[in-house]
């Protein structure tokens, strides 16, 4: 799974938002806060609010909020905010791929992935991340020591 820079930034500026969500948040100062281009982040920002997630006023006391309560927009509701879904294999629906000979159960393994990856996605809230507060399962998946080893079991 490759996560893109654009959804890493959109997550981390919604986590500064969350962070704050009765205050209005300028786009320079989140930009800063994150270490992310300006001009990207004002992209990333105007998909949030076409999304819903965000909502944003013009003015010297204007900048950014989240649309709802932290407790109420997911990771995964940001993620496909800047991808339009979580999983897909170039393009297309995990359930949509054909596969033939020895490959022909792939279709199957995709799903699940994406099963997998929605899970932990739809289960975090930008309140539980800016907490570090997360669920059982989610925990569990954390606490695995094979979860921090990008090659996998040793």
């Amino acid at each position: 799974m490759r996560v893109t820079a654009r959804v890493d930034y959109a997550i981390r500026a919604a986590a500064e938002l969350a962070a704050a969500p009765e205050k209005s948040h300028k786009a320079e100062v989140l930009a800063k806060s994150q270490g992310i281009s300006l001009s990207f982040l004002e992209t990333i920002l105007g998909d949030l609010r076409r999304a819903g997630l965000v909502t944003s006023h013009r003015g010297r006391d204007g900048g950014h909020q989240l649309a709802r309560s932290p407790a109420d927009i997911s990771v995964a509701d940001v993620v496909r905010a800047q991808t339009g879904n979580l999983f897909d294999i170039y393009g297309h629906r995990p359930e949509d791929m054909e596969y033939t000979g020895a490959a022909t159960h792939l279709t199957d393994v995709w799903v699940a992935a994406r099963s997998a990856y929605r899970r932990v996605l739809e289960d975090v809230t930008l309140a539980d991340l800016v907490d570090g507060v997360f669920g059982d399962d989610v925990v569990a998946l954390i606490e695995l020591p094979d979860s921090w080893n990008s090659h996998g079991p040793n």
